[in-house]
This record gives structure tokens, C-alpha cells and sequence, in this order.
């Protein structure tokens, strides 16, 4: 008899414990549910990411702000008006290489004398982008910047005869120019805000913002 009730006793206890086990383990599903509710979950792109704003994409982690293409020159520059922003490390660069471009230029010049000539005169107007390059048929010309888009190259084209600048011209160039990219690696709100207002100073620049490059 005695043995009996000890073997009931010792039932009731194993279903008791294993009872609460499985309402433990019921509950621990349920708020994981709860919590990751994988049905909210969205994937942004990268101008969702853009149309956060300065302050949310700063937060989001390995986030990289890329902004070009640039040329040597336009590189250089953009370099320059960023270095007050101390971003240090988290600025590097990557190279991009363009299929389909549009230039802008001066024309034909009949030899490289008298396309340097115009471009010292280019250079006491202040216009510091330009560099003297070959031009189809053996003659030479003054290149003002190569774009991705006519858009741009327009746009530059325009720039330049408001400062004074004549014969500038856009025409289609084809070959797989390399330029820059700047790259901002997971940057603070300020310096987002202003690449932002630095992207408007370049035509033809973009600024994406988005999930980091593997290098």
C-alpha cells in the first residue's frame, strides 16, 4: 500500500513539471512571435533610405553615403570641401568606370600650342576644371568635364557661358573612362546634411545612400 501511494505521489509530480514546461515553452514562442512579428519586417531601397532624413540614416548601421562620379579634378576639389567635416577614416574612395559619357570641350584647336594658349586664358577667367586632350583627326581641344548624363554636361556648359566662357560645347564621348567615388562610411547627421547641400555646387554628381559596398 505504501508503495503504491509513493508511486502516485511521484506521478503527480512528473505531469506537474512537465505541465509547466510546456506552458514555459508555449510562452517563450509566443513573445518571440511578438517580438520579431517577421510580417513587419520591410526591406528599404536606397532612396527609401535617402527620404529619411539626416538623422534616421546616421542611426541605421553600415550605411554608406557614396557620392560622384568625379573627375581628378572635381575629386580634388570635393575632397577639399569636405576636409572641414573631419570625417578622417571614415572617407574613402572607389573607382567606378563609365561606358557612356557626355563631355563638354572647346572645340578643335589645330595644334596643342593653341589649345594651351586657350586654356591659360581659361585659367585667368578662374575656370581651374579643364585639362588639354586629343581631339578626333590629329587636333586638340580643351575638355571642361565629362558627365554621365547630357543633362549634366548641358548644365556645365551653361554654368560656363554665364561666367564668360565661349565655345563650349557638348557632344557624346564613348570610351570607359575611370573616375571617383567619395564614400562616407556609417557618417553623422551633420555631414550627411551637408553633402546633401555640397551636391548641388557639382552637376552631374549623385548621392546615394545605402547598404556599404564590399571592397
Amino acid at each position: 500500500m505504501r508503495t503504491a501511494v509513493l508511486l502516485l505521489v511521484l506521478l503527480n509530480a512528473l505531469l506537474f513539471g512537465y505541465a509547466r514546461l510546456d506552458r514555459a515553452a508555449k510562452s517563450e514562442a509566443g513573445r518571440l512571435n511578438e517580438q520579431i512579428q517577421p510580417e513587419r519586417i520591410r526591406i528599404l531601397t536606397s532612396q527609401q533610405v535617402a527620404a529619411l532624413g539626416p538623422g534616421k540614416v546616421a542611426s541605421l548601421p553600415d550605411v554608406c553615403v557614396e557620392w560622384g562620379p568625379f573627375s581628378d579634378a572635381e575629386r580634388a576639389r570635393a575632397q577639399a570641401d569636405i576636409e572641414p567635416l573631419q570625417l578622417g577614416r571614415l572617407v574613402s574612395q572607389r573607382q567606378v568606370v563609365l561606358d557612356s559619357m557626355w563631355w563638354v570641350n572647346t572645340g578643335p584647336a589645330a595644334t596643342r600650342g593653341a589649345a594651351e594658349r586657350r586654356a591659360g586664358e581659361l585659367r585667368a577667367q578662374s575656370i581651374e576644371d579643364l585639362s588639354v586632350v586629343e581631339y578626333p583627326r590629329g587636333q586638340y581641344t580643351i575638355s571642361l568635364g565629362v558627365f554621365r548624363t547630357e543633362n549634366a554636361a548641358n548644365a556645365r556648359a551653361e554654368a560656363l557661358v554665364a561666367r564668360g566662357v565661349t565655345g563650349a560645347r557638348v557632344e557624346p564621348r564613348q570610351g570607359g573612362t575611370t573616375q571617383s567615388l567619395l564614400v562616407v562610411r556609417d557618417p553623422p547627421p551633420p555631414a550627411v546634411a551637408r553633402l546633401k547641400e555640397l551636391q548641388m555646387q557639382y552637376p552631374g554628381s549623385d548621392l546615394k545612400v545605402g547598404p556599404c559596398t564590399a571592397s
